[in-house]
């Protein structure tokens, strides 16, 4: 079990967190509910903005960067189905709270971050609080990382002009894929499964994510 250094004085927030946002709005899957129940929350972003570490919102990490608010983490995961012995690519390691989840839900989590500093922090706090089963990765993340590939599923927390192929060619048959799409004012959190070694698109949700950079999302400038 990941212990946590700090003492917890945020645990009714975190149940309320799960209770309000996540599971009355529709997300059943028991795994993810606990998980984001024994996730710390607040050790993934700045002691300023502890006490808003649970509500409702986006928090800002760094190099223009955010935390995604509580209710989209869990669609994404719960959409991907996440089992036990997975193994998971994630694009866009950010604070590393997304990578919390995923090293509880599955069996081991790839994660990429453009951002050497806000990778190195992750990998830090991931560290300190006990999650092992994580290897962070600077890198280009629309690229993926083909020598750990096939994926059973990827989770990406930034938005791309379109599907990345190379992204795509990663999963292995069966697999999922969850993704914003789309321009820079509104994309769609779409859910890509592998079928056929052909993509079945489903949109789960209207949403606003900050750009996947790279050479298969959109260019360092936009």
């Amino acid at each position: 079990m990941p212990a946590e250094v700090h003492p917890d004085r945020f645990v009714a927030e975190r149940q309320k967190m799960v209770d309000w946002q996540v599971r009355d709005r529709g997300i059943r899957d028991l795994r993810v509910l606990d998980a984001m129940t024994r996730v710390p929350r607040h050790e993934f972003v700045a002691e300023q903005y502890w006490d808003q570490a649970y509500e409702d919102h986006p928090i800002p990490i760094g190099q223009g960067q955010t935390v995604s608010q509580p209710y989209i983490v869990a669609l994404t995961l719960d959409a991907l189905d996440l089992q036990p012995f997975d193994v998971v690519l994630e694009v866009g390691t950010g604070s590393g709270y997304q990578t919390a989840l995923l090293a509880i839900l599955t069996d081991q989590v790839y994660s990429m971050e453009r951002h050497e500093a806000l990778a190195r922090h992750a990998e830090a706090t991931l560290a300190r609080l006990g999650y092992h089963n994580v290897n962070v990765i600077v890198g280009d993340g629309s690229e993926g990382l083909p020598t750990f590939a096939p994926f059973e599923a990827i989770a990406v927390s930034a938005a791309a002009p379109q599907i990345p192929s190379s992204l795509f060619e990663q999963l292995r048959e069966g697999g999922r894929m969850v993704i914003p799409v789309g321009p820079a004012d509104v994309q769609e959190l779409q859910l890509v499964r592998k079928r056929e070694g052909h993509p079945v698109v489903e949109t789960l949700e209207a949403c606003r994510f900050v750009p996947l950079i790279g050479g298969q999302g959109y260019r360092s400038d936009w």
